[in-house]
């Protein structure tokens, strides 16, 4: 299929014919227990502090979770992930950038896109709830779909795969294939392989090395790679420690074809890909 031309998110639309780098999302995780920055923005005060301040360093989507999926991760309860969460949207509804809501969870989607959230980031590829399609059919907002094998609990206990490329392409070709019949707009759609969500580390680096294969399923890719613990085996780094090489996979998945990357460091990821971009054009 065709490289994707655009991405229709809420409020907002990307076109991949006027802007060559990719779309930089920035994460504001409203958790305790987050895997790198559990914790930092838990308060209203610095959950707004920070994305003013990945604003203001060019951040293009931000990312707003409640609920760790860390591996190992429990789940956290309806009720504290929405206060986690909401009062951080009507916060910055209108910060001028759009705003996309990580969670699998049917209600926080309906709340969160109440307000005003411009995508919905769901790790479970909305298989969690059959009232999430209905949802989201009646909105505009763009939908990320991600691959997971099992779940945060149990994903990296021995994962395995045939071919981790070609069963990770498939489970996300079906999963677009099924929205598309219930009604959901395919430039609604972007794609996340999953990186770390049950895989190991030779899954990780093969995804990364062959990207631009799930470019074939003509819809924006998304890369999340940064400060993960396939960096940290190969650095040796602690998680904090892991920008240099969160910002060198984030250039490698350009270079793949991602339109879309995840990043904590937003600020060091769009000085990388305004050089990138500058060479590439």
């Amino acid at each position: 299929m065709d490289m994707p031309t655009t991405w229709r998110c809420g409020r907002f639309l990307f076109d991949f014919n006027k802007r060559k780098r990719p779309i930089v999302m920035g994460i504001l995780n409203a958790t305790p227990d987050s895997f790198s920055d559990g914790g930092q923005f838990r308060t209203l005060k610095d959950a707004v502090a920070q994305a003013e301040h990945m604003i203001a360093n060019g951040v293009d989507l931000i990312d707003i979770g409640g609920e760790s999926t860390r591996p190992g991760a429990e789940p956290v309860q309806l009720q504290e992930e929405l206060d986690r969460v909401l009062p951080v949207i009507e916060a910055l509804k209108d910060c001028g950038v759009p705003l996309s809501i990580d969670t699998y969870k049917s209600e926080t989607m309906r709340q969160a896109l109440h307000l005003g959230v411009d995508c919905v980031n769901d790790i479970w590829a909305l298989r969690q709830d059959g009232s999430v399609n209905a949802i989201l059919a009646s909105k505009d907002c763009g939908i990320v779909l991600m691959h997971m094998q099992r779940d945060p609990l149990t994903m990296q206990f021995n994962p395995d795969y045939h071919d981790v490329i070609v069963d990770v392409k498939q489970f996300l070709k079906a999963r677009v294939e099924l929205l598309i019949a219930k009604g959901i707009s395919g430039d609604r759609i972007a794609i996340d392989p999953g990186f770390g969500f049950g895989k190991n580390l030779e899954h990780n680096l093969r995804m990364l090395a062959n990207l631009a294969q799930f470019s074939s399923l003509g819809l924006p890719v998304l890369a999340g790679l940064s400060r993960k613990s396939m960096l940290g085996k190969i650095t040796g780094k602690d998680t904090n420690e892991r920008v240099a090489a969160s910002i060198a996979a984030a250039i490698m998945a350009a270079d793949r074809g991602a339109k879309i990357i995840r990043v904590h460091d937003v600020a060091q990821t769009v000085d990388a890909l305004k050089l990138w971009e500058a060479v590439n054009s």
